[in-house]
């Protein structure tokens, strides 16, 4: 009998953690035809989110609970999560029912037909703001205009992945995890499924500016060596452009064109330019450096302070 894992991370969810937990055991209960588990991944919530898990966990041997000794992130919940699975499928879907479980049964038959990952590609997005969505769009345009490997747009981690596939991701040893760009990048075979999101259930998201502003530069850093070009061609951009205002000053000076102070309009825009360039070309740069750093360090990408049901 071939299994079903699914991964759900949740960080102060108390508010969904009972309803979110029914919805998906009921989905897994009427798929007769497969044994099934649930590896529910605490990120250091600081509400009742761990107690009512614990409480699930203890009714339910086939729901399995990891629990950070602190906030480590999404990124990572999922991380470990994966790590942790036993099936042959493994289902990743956040406790807030936007994505809805009932949609399962028909990811699994697409995996069935020999597709290895499965994607939930949203058609809508149901009571998200327009500034939300607006960012969203320009973040998958600006990913996929500056990687070498293609995202598809409207996506999230709401997938079902084939236990190989799994694996392969399992193996990186990267800390900085872009996973719906790993996921695209590994490759295999792969299929959208277009569906309608909803509305969060209940409690507030997780994904504050913050939060999406540190999962747009790991998505563009992991995936792309374009902005260090692109930071080498404004280098060369300023130096034509420079030559341009010593040009245009000489000229202006030998015919006395204007009567400004001499060198004064080239003098402002020169320090305001280059230093512009020089202050972004840092901060690029060392973003990519603190990656590195990040790496080299070895820590773990996250803590594991409790297990439940696992061994």
């Amino acid at each position: 009998m071939k299994k079903i894992s699914v991964v759900i991370p949740m960080y102060n969810e108390e508010e969904v953690v009972k309803t979110s937990y029914l919805r998906v055991e009921k989905v897994l209960k009427e798929l007769k035809q497969y044994d099934y588990e649930m590896i529910i991944i605490d990120d250091g919530s600081k509400d009742k989110t761990l107690d009512l898990l614990r409480d699930i966990a203890h009714e339910n041997e086939k729901v399995k609970v990891l629990s950070f000794s602190r906030n480590f992130g999404h990124q990572a919940a999922v991380t470990a999560g994966i790590q942790y699975v036993t099936g042959d499928a493994v289902i990743i879907i956040d406790a807030d029912l936007q994505d809805p479980p009932e949609l399962i049964p028909e990811m699994i038959a697409l995996w069935e037909e020999g597709n290895e990952v499965i994607y939930g590609q949203r058609r809508s997005r149901k009571g998200e703001s327009a500034f939300k969505l607006l960012t969203a769009k320009m973040f998958y345009h600006t990913l996929n205009a500056l990687s070498d490997v293609e995202i598809p747009k409207d996506t999230g981690d709401f997938r079902l992945v084939d236990k190989r596939v799994i694996d392969v991701i399992n193996a990186m040893p990267e800390h900085n995890k872009f996973l719906r760009g790993l996921f695209s990048w590994v490759g295999f075979q792969q299929k959208a499924y277009s569906y309608e999101r909803e509305e969060r259930k209940a409690g507030k998201t997780k994904y504050p500016f913050q939060k999406m502003w540190k999962l747009a530069s790991d998505g563009i850093i992991s995936f792309s060596t374009k902005p260090l070009k692109i930071v080498g061609g404004l280098g060369f951009i300023t130096i034509i452009f420079s030559i341009v205002i010593l040009i245009y000053s000489l000229v202006s000076y030998a015919f006395e064109l204007n009567h400004l102070t001499p060198g004064w309009t080239s003098i402002m825009v020169a320090i305001t330019l280059f230093s512009g360039v020089q202050l972004v070309s840092i901060w690029i740069i060392s973003e990519y450096m603190a990656r590195i750093y990040d790496e080299t360090r070895h820590r773990p990408e996250y803590i594991i302070d409790q297990k439940i049901n696992i061994e």
